[in-house]
């Protein structure tokens, strides 16, 4: 049985930015996976390129061990995104709006693309502003 893009998306969403579960994050891409954020200053807290499900898991439980857990969930209801599928099966590209509540919504937004093997995650590439994990 094959694996959804959507199915895909939205477990990458509550494995990272809604539970910061380092190890179901880890667990969405192939052993060899890629997980890359190329607009992020090799000195950010958060991992520019990591290879491999094990550094994956490492670096991403370094990184929300790092966060503080009073900030940063994003507004489920308010947030919005669009799946755009390509004409390679192993390629889709999310366009996402994500709303965090304060005294004022501050939305924020990104793209991401996945390319995906055997229902897994093999290489995502992470497109958002910078200073959001400075």
């Amino acid at each position: 049985m094959s694996v959804s893009p959507q199915e895909i998306f939205q477990k990458y969403v509550y494995a990272g930015a809604l539970t910061r579960n380092a190890d179901a994050l880890a667990e969405l891409f192939t052993e060899d996976g890629v997980l890359e954020a190329p607009l992020v200053p090799a000195d950010a807290a958060f991992p520019r390129r990591t290879e491999g499900r094990e550094e994956i898991r490492r670096a991403m439980s370094a990184y929300y061990e790092r966060q503080s857990s009073d900030g940063g969930v994003p507004n489920v209801e308010k947030s919005r995104y669009v799946l755009h599928i390509t004409d390679d099966p192993e390629v889709f590209i999310a366009e996402i709006d994500t709303v965090f509540d304060g005294e004022e919504d501050e939305t924020v937004s990104l793209v991401q693309i996945y390319r995906v093997r055997d229902g897994k995650i093999a290489h995502l590439r992470d497109y958002f502003a910078p200073g959001m994990v400075s």
